[in-house]
């Protein structure tokens, strides 16, 4: 697989090289009773029915029966995917630049930034219908794909262009519904707000009712009733593929919620989200870092409550 744009695209020649530097790391488990107080998470992933949860150094797995075990890493996860479909299977970006992947669960880790260049990833996550294929933003470059679960990697699109300027990928969420051109969505959060493109990667467009061929016939459709609030960035997006068109968006302002796949949206709870996970089965059952402490939601966000594991708040 060719690991270039089919066309040219400048910023190619800028951001050169690989991440071939990551080395592939032997994690010992060590079972913990408890995340500790001043543990700050910084990534949330679900594992199956496991959450997996980031801070420096370390990934703590938490059972369905809140059972945790403490991970040790030599890098620090930023970022986390995984696929209801791969148990075991997890995917990292790290700092301060890299892309690893575990196949135990989040015990060993390998690299699988192979063809991507030397930056930052800003944004990771794995196809909807597609259990090998990731997506994954980088700072200052754009989008790029993997269709063979991290061996290989190919540049599909810019970043978004909103507002006069080109955006960075903050956040990426797989929406497995139909886009009326072939194909399926993909969401992306950046510091000007919500959008998406196609996963045949015509172009970026605005989040609208309908598909985006009725988009493309309506030449202008009219604004949501309920957006997203302007001016604050979108660090977060999640779903359960179990209803893919009930999303999360985790702002400064709280976390967010829309029924009909990102068009409308209501505040579900007040508080600053750091971090966001949905359970792949079970669409009201949340985690996120709110307020920085870990908390659970099975109401779809409407309330939170501290994961009885931890000892004491975070900071």
């Amino acid at each position: 697989m060719s690991t270039h744009p089919p066309h040219e695209k400048s910023r190619r020649h800028v951001l050169s090289g690989g991440l071939a530097a990551v080395v592939a790391t032997l994690i010992l488990p060590h079972p913990s009773l408890a995340i500790t107080k001043g543990t700050s998470i910084r990534a949330l992933g679900y594992d199956g029915d496991a959450l997996a949860a980031a801070s420096r150094g370390a990934l703590w797995r938490v059972s369905s029966s809140n059972d945790i075990q403490h991970l040790p890493l030599e890098r620090s996860i930023t970022k986390i995917a995984s696929h209801p479909e791969t148990p075991g299977t997890l995917f990292a970006a790290v700092d301060p630049v890299g892309l690893i992947r575990s196949r135990d669960g989040g015990r060993t880790w390998a690299d699988a930034s192979a063809g991507l260049p030397a930056t930052r990833v800003t944004a990771l996550t794995q196809a909807a219908l597609e259990p090998d294929m990731l997506y994954a933003a980088l700072a200052d470059d754009g989008l790029w794909r993997s269709q063979d679960a991290g061996e290989s990697w190919e540049f599909v699109m810019d970043r978004p262009y909103l507002n006069g300027a080109e955006r960075e990928v903050l956040t990426l969420v797989s929406v497995g519904n139909p886009t009326g051109m072939g194909g399926i969505w993909l969401y992306a959060g950046t510091d000007a707000g919500l959008t998406r493109v196609p996963d045949c990667f015509c172009r970026w467009q605005d989040v609208t009712a309908g598909d985006a061929m009725d988009a493309l016939a309506a030449g202008k459709t009219p604004p949501p009733a309920k957006p997203l609030p302007e001016g604050q960035p979108v660090r977060h997006l999640a779903l359960s593929p179990k209803a893919s068109e009930r999303l999360y968006a985790g702002l400064e302002s709280g976390l967010w919620t829309s029924t009909d796949a990102g068009v409308n949206w209501t505040r579900a709870a007040a508080g600053k989200i750091d971090a966001l996970a949905v359970d792949p089965v079970d669409p009201q059952h949340l985690a996120a870092v709110r307020n920085s402490i870990l908390c659970v939601s099975r109401d779809g966000g409407m309330t939170f409550e501290p994961l009885n594991i931890l000892q004491g708040d975070q900071t």
